[in-house]
């Protein structure tokens, strides 16, 4: 029997409209004339949401007692008996009582997965480990259920359901996703303008690396190995972040992370911003705007004004005894490459000892003739 497909909506934080979009999809696709049944929601008393759910062919709850008190908690069993072609499932990442199939919701999505049943299901990208911990580290806020980010990479489908940090926070002043005494500690805590700008482009980059991956896994992660195996074993890792103020930074930030954290070696981040001292407004508002994502992944950053990137980058790599650098493949820019060697080329002319990893950009190049400012 060949697998059912899964398709995630993913949102930045609650309140967003992740299981408002999903149950669209599942009227969509019933008006199809296809079998869908929602196999859990969880409306938080929103009623938009229940209206929506309305029509859908909702598979009941079943009881579970858990120190006396009877909880209401997906019917795995019931749903794979009824076996609908698509089946709704919210909030993936939540914890099962104890006594049921698998610990995990997420884990009772696989085994309908593996039954041919297709899955529409919502998270919040700070459930995701990675993001949680560099929450947890960040902010003190310690995220109670999380699943691996392999979940979100296994999809089939990813859709970023997206709202403004400053949408979000009205919704909440407003009452639509709190109740209104829960709504000042939420607005302090949680959900800060600062906490939901990371979260946000953490959310919109993860579709974007889905399809990165994908395209440069095979490629990138066989250069890492050999990259890491000329490594001597008696050196320690560290690795620098060779970052711009601009939307590539996550995705650079996440894939030194992730080498970091497999190899169990620290992270820096550098910015090398223009050498001129001229007050730039804009310039300031993104570097903070790093800062607060090298925040968010537990780390850095550190800001070099240097005409020269390669200088600055290896002068601060010899300074902090960085084994690895981590940054963007350049685009070619007309006939720029054959004038003047690349920033890549420049930094392994200097300092061969250093491994460098490239992480690849999933946007077009730009035309020929039309230089992005680097």
């Amino acid at each position: 029997m060949p697998s059912g497909r899964h398709k995630i909506f993913l949102g930045m934080a609650v309140g967003v409209g992740k299981t408002y979009r999903m149950l669209q999809e599942g009227h969509s696709v019933a008006a199809e004339g296809r079998d869908v049944a929602i196999g859990l929601l969880e409306t938080h008393g929103r009623p938009d949401t229940a209206a929506m759910a309305a029509g859908l062919e909702l598979i009941p709850r079943r009881s579970v007692a858990v120190r006396g008190i009877l909880l209401g908690e997906m019917d795995l069993p019931g749903i794979l008996a009824r076996a609908p072609e698509i089946c709704l499932i919210d909030e993936i990442a939540h914890t099962n009582p104890p006594g049921l199939e698998h610990h995990k919701r997420y884990e009772d999505v696989e085994d309908l997965l593996a039954a041919g049943v297709t899955v529409f299901s919502t998270v919040n990208v700070q459930h995701l480990e990675s993001v949680s911990a560099r929450i947890a580290q960040s902010t003190g806020i310690v995220i109670g259920e999380t699943m691996p980010d392999g979940i979100v990479d296994d999809a089939d489908e990813v859709v970023v359901v997206d709202l403004t940090p400053e949408a979000l926070r009205e919704r909440i002043v407003e009452g639509k996703v709190f109740p209104a005494g829960s709504v000042p500690l939420a607005l302090r805590r949680f959900f800060t303008k600062e906490n939901l700008d990371v979260l946000r482009e953490i959310a919109l980059m993860q579709v974007v690396e889905e399809v990165e991956a994908h395209r440069l896994a095979a490629e990138v992660l066989g250069h890492e190995d050999r990259l890491i195996s000329s490594v001597a074993p008696e050196r320690e890792h560290r690795f620098l972040g060779l970052v711009r103020p601009d939307p590539s930074a996550n995705r650079i930030v996440r894939r030194a992370w992730e080498m970091s954290e497999r190899l169990g070696g620290g992270l820096d981040l550098l910015c090398v911003a223009p050498a001129s001292r001229d007050h730039d407004p804009d310039m300031d508002r993104r570097i903070d705007d790093l800062r607060r994502l090298a925040a968010v992944f537990g780390t850095r950053l550190i800001v070099e004004r240097d005409g020269d990137v390669a200088a600055a980058a290896l002068r601060t790599a010899e300074r902090l005894g960085t084994t690895h650098i981590v940054m963007g493949i350049p685009h070619a820019r007309g006939r720029l490459p054959l004038m003047r060697r690349s920033l890549v080329d420049r930094i392994v002319a200097r300092a061969p000892t250093l491994q460098v990893a490239l992480v690849g950009d999933p946007r077009p190049a730009p035309p020929a003739g039309r230089q992005r400012r680097g």
